[in-house]
């Protein structure tokens, strides 16, 4: 009898701008952990973007939230930065698996297309959509930004430990 063949660890890579961790992203990031033995959160740097949060203070949020969920569901979680494609960054970290969360049509509409042209360029990367739970669907990392920026309780919509920076960002 021979020995099992070694098991390849299922990488998998989330990239968004996390700007802020919302309660949606963290839905996805459990998925993904369901899905993959390592979950890399890749945050975006756009030079033309100004982020409410730099991407160090997002990087720790990531870290700081995501970690436990991961371990919770089993899967290692990594938080990186990237300034190329999402595709180049997932397979330089050697990924297999692209995650990308879908809240409604629109947002299948855009990615189907992106899912495409990923396709084309890296056909070794499958891309993964998540769907959102019910509860965290309508919630956007931008309304969230502008509900808190006018005073308005984000507190349904972000983890607790991203609800107390924007509190630094945004005092009442």
């Amino acid at each position: 009898m021979s020995a099992p063949e070694p098991h390849t660890p299922r990488i998998a890579i989330y990239g968004g701008s996390f700007d802020p961790l919302t309660n949606g992203h963290l839905d996805v990031v459990r998925s993904a952990c369901r899905l993959a033995d390592r979950l890399v959160l890749a945050v975006g740097i756009h030079p033309g973007k100004a982020p409410l949060f730099s991407p160090e203070e997002r990087l720790e949020m990531l870290r700081e939230v995501c970690a436990p969920v991961a371990a919770e569901e089993k899967a290692t979680l990594e938080a990186v930065t990237f300034d190329n494609l999402i595709i180049t960054t997932a397979q330089q970290l050697g990924a297999t698996l692209l995650i990308r969360g879908l809240r409604d049509g629109t947002d299948l509409d855009y990615e189907m297309q992106m899912a495409g042209m990923n396709g084309v360029l890296a056909p070794q990367i499958q891309t993964v959509f998540l769907p959102a739970s019910p509860r965290v669907r309508p919630i956007t990392a931008t309304l969230v930004r502008q509900i808190a920026s006018m005073g308005g309780d984000v507190s349904a919509f972000v983890p607790g430990a991203v609800l107390a920076r924007l509190g630094t960002k945004f005092p009442r």
